[in-house]
């Protein structure tokens, strides 16, 4: 049954992360936060079962079909209660272990950088996110929304989140581990940074 549930959370979000572009961060976060699971500071060592189906289904609300297609609606959207909601009911419908439910509802729902989690879990959740927006696929992530997003129609739009990303983020990772992981991203994403305004300078659309 364990297998049997891990393949549809795959299976489903193989189905339904689109643009098809944001498949990759599930199985790069399933691994990140396998890395991380017994890191020495958490309480107890995270849970497998939790992690994996956190990992994997956190950002359903941001995925198209998902999410509001009216763009004064998408701008308020809050994907995490949604994505809190549904994947309650679908890993119910999967035969996920029902004692293990609320505490991926616990991790889903402080996975953001601004929150602060309350379990291992979610601590562990938090900082691979973290981790996943730093360094080159930090720096991938950002760019593949310009044009697409109405957020950012040229790349000068997303080099303030990138900005932002290296000066608040790796002082909110909570585990030696992960800051350890980051150090290689962080001077990944500061370089590019600083090889973007030394060669376009004033001229970055």
């Amino acid at each position: 049954m364990a297998s049997d549930w891990r393949q549809q959370v795959v299976d489903y979000i193989r189905q339904e992360a689109q643009p098809v572009d944001k498949f990759g961060h599930q199985p790069r976060l399933a691994r990140l936060v396998e890395e991380l699971a017994d890191a020495p500071e958490l309480e107890r060592e995270a849970d497998r079962d939790v992690l994996f189906a956190a990992a994997w289904m956190h950002d359903l609300g941001v995925f198209t079909g998902h999410r509001p297609q009216d763009p004064q609606e998408l701008a308020r959207w809050n994907h995490v209660p949604y994505t809190v909601e549904s994947t309650d009911r679908l890993l119910r419908q999967w035969g996920f272990p029902e004692e293990k439910l609320a505490a991926v509802q616990a991790a889903i729902l402080t996975h953001e950088a601004r929150y602060t989690p309350t379990t291992p879990e979610g601590v562990v959740l938090r900082d691979a996110d973290i981790l996943e927006q730093l360094g080159a696929i930090g720096v991938s992530r950002a760019l593949v929304k310009v044009g697409r997003d109405t957020r950012y129609q040229r790349v000068s739009d997303v080099v303030p989140v990138l900005e932002q990303a290296l000066a608040t983020l790796p002082e909110k990772l909570q585990l030696g581990r992960a800051r350890s992981m980051a150090a290689s991203r962080i001077a990944i994403l500061r370089e590019f940074l600083g090889a973007l305004q030394q060669e376009a300078g004033p001229w970055l659309e």
